[in-house]
């Protein structure tokens, strides 16, 4: 690469919500920005997790200088544990981050492996041709940056998950006067999170949440119960604070929230008095009114703590009628139809649950508009790159950089995979690196693709037959009569007749069969096209149809 060539390489985080992961490289350099997860979409059927394909820095992984990571979120730190051990390059990251990061790790065992390295707003980092520095940017999780990158074609700042909160839980507002002086100084391009910009105005504070519990905790007849992710700190200590007001001690649970809780309380990122916290045996022997939950499963992810308690299936608590269960947090999308599920269970059990739409008990991290305007009218960038949402925040969020003076030209609205490359004749797009999905099932990474996919989605539509055969080695015809077994295609007792008819439709295909052959693919595909046809014809339904040939 020419020396004076810089390229951006976004494998994630572009047209969709997390997964995020950007490449900065400049000839033998090369460094990461953020390693984040994404929850499985609704066709991809048993995938747990989704994070970014990451066999382009493989293939250099001996150019890697450093990963740097934002902030704590999942959708940032998420992907570690599965890419770390095929980078095996250091981390940077704030001291919360570096905290919940981890926590992570440990739960992997590879921490003792992991080369986890403290920064801070305000620092300057030298790694390989680049100089960084991290500036402070307020988000709904403490100890978040944005990063400027000075490289040898100008400063690239890449914004982080940001907004311009005035009264943030931990006092700290986003760096007003860096990014000024950064502007100052001349910002060749501008990477912002675009996943509010469909929102016109500001985001309101993380104030309005504390106001929200202050109205909600004097009025709740038994415990509160507040669901929100395990890494939102700054949630967590609104819901102690808020107890601690109203004469309320609170209880942890689930086995990353008190993980997290832990780590911050030592790092000195959660004030909590003592004697306020609970152990979980404690929590069922004081009056519900003196009691105050934190708990995961805003997500409604099935094995979270509250996704258990509205199934009835958490031993150690169970809902009761006065129960005030507040979910703290927006459905991610994907996730929409597992929150309303346990919403509905949680009100069957008698509990009272607020949500988004109900009343505010959320509010965002991200840039609204106006936001999002002030950022780039801060930093007035020569080329604007929009990153971090779906295709249409991509694209509102350039719309609005049009609107505050960068010329069309000079925004440029990418996907994952595809390469900017910023030299002597501006900026120019270069080509395509890979960049799909790669699916987390299980311990299994990797291993499902596509045709895993599109298997699973054939046996949730129609089910599957199994049709169990012998046949002569020789000849390929039948020496006995076909066994068949179906799950969820028909109820077996109910359509003994289609079966029977059905074995007798692939005894005539193989006794019939003009050219007889004991060749297993060609008696694989006239079972296969037989039953398919048969089973169409009688049902107008499509099966998968698996045969098991066994010749004797």
């Amino acid at each position: 690469m020419a020396k004076n060539r810089v390229r951006l390489i976004p494998l994630g985080g572009l047209g969709e919500i997390g997964k995020n992961m950007l490449v900065v490289e400049h000839q033998d350099d090369i460094l990461v920005v953020d390693a984040g997860l994404m929850f499985p979409e609704n066709e991809m059927l048993g995938v747990d997790l989704v994070i970014p394909d990451v066999s382009y820095l493989v293939e250099r992984k001996d150019k890697i200088r450093g990963i740097i990571i934002t902030h704590g979120h999942e959708d940032h730190t998420g992907a570690l544990p599965y890419v770390l051990p095929r980078l095996n390059a250091p981390i940077f990251a704030t001291k919360l981050t570096r905290g919940l990061i981890s926590v992570k790790l440990k739960e992997h065992r590879l921490l003792d492996k992991a080369q986890l390295n403290a920064i801070q707003a305000g620092d300057e980092l030298n790694l390989g041709s680049f100089r960084l520095e991290f500036f402070h940017v307020s988000h709904s999780i403490p100890d978040g940056v944005g990063v400027a990158f000075h490289t040898p074609v100008g400063i690239i700042v890449h914004s982080g998950d940001f907004k311009f909160d005035h009264t943030p839980v931990d006092g700290r507002r986003t760096d007003f006067a860096k990014l000024s002086q950064l502007g100052g100084q001349g910002v060749l391009a501008l990477l912002s999170d675009s996943t509010n910009a469909e929102t016109p105005g500001y985001t309101p504070s993380e104030k309005m949440v504390s106001e929200m519990f202050d109205r909600v905790f004097p009025k709740a007849p038994g415990r509160i119960i507040v669901a929100t992710f395990a890494s939102n700190i700054s949630r967590i200590q609104q819901v102690i604070e808020a107890a601690i007001k109203h004469d309320r001690r609170v209880g942890i649970v689930g086995r990353s929230m008190v993980e997290n809780v832990r780590m911050a309380r030592d790092l000195g990122y959660l004030e909590v008095p003592e004697g306020v916290l609970l152990k979980t045996e404690e929590i069922n022997r004081l009056p519900g009114e003196k009691v105050a939950i934190v708990t995961t499963g805003s997500q409604g992810e099935p094995t979270s703590a509250l996704a258990r308690m509205a199934n009835g299936d958490f031993r150690q608590l169970q809902i009761e009628k006065d129960d005030t269960v507040i979910i703290s947090a927006r459905p991610i999308p994907g996730n929409e139809e597992l929150v309303n599920h346990i919403i509905n269970n949680l009100f069957k059990l008698g509990a009272d649950v607020l949500y988004d739409q109900l009343l505010d008990v959320h509010v965002s991290g991200h840039a609204s508009q106006e936001e999002e305007k002030l950022m780039l009218n801060l930093l007035r960038p020569r080329y604007f790159i929009p990153i971090h949402g779906e295709y249409r925040h991509l694209m509102l969020h350039a719309k609005l950089a049009f609107e505050v003076g960068v010329p069309p030209n000079n925004i440029l609205v990418i996907e994952n995979g595809q390469v900017v490359e910023f030299g002597q004749h501006g900026a120019r797009l270069d080509g395509t690196v890979p960049a799909g999905y790669v699916l987390v099932d299980g311990i299994g990474v990797g291993d499902v693709g596509q045709v895993v996919l599109r298997d699973r989605r054939l046996l949730s539509q129609d089910g599957v037959v199994i049709v169990t055969i012998t046949v002569d080695k020789q000849t390929g015809r039948p020496l006995t009569e076909p066994d068949i077994i179906s799950r969820g295609f028909v109820y077996e007792r109910e359509a003994e007749g289609l079966l029977e008819a059905a074995r007798e439709q692939v005894t005539a295909a193989l006794e019939d069969s003009v050219s007889h052959t004991a060749e297993w693919s060609f008696i694989n595909t006239r079972i296969k096209e037989t039953l398919g046809k048969f089973f169409y014809d009688r049902t107008h339904r499509r099966p998968m149809v698996l045969p098991v040939v066994m010749e004797v």
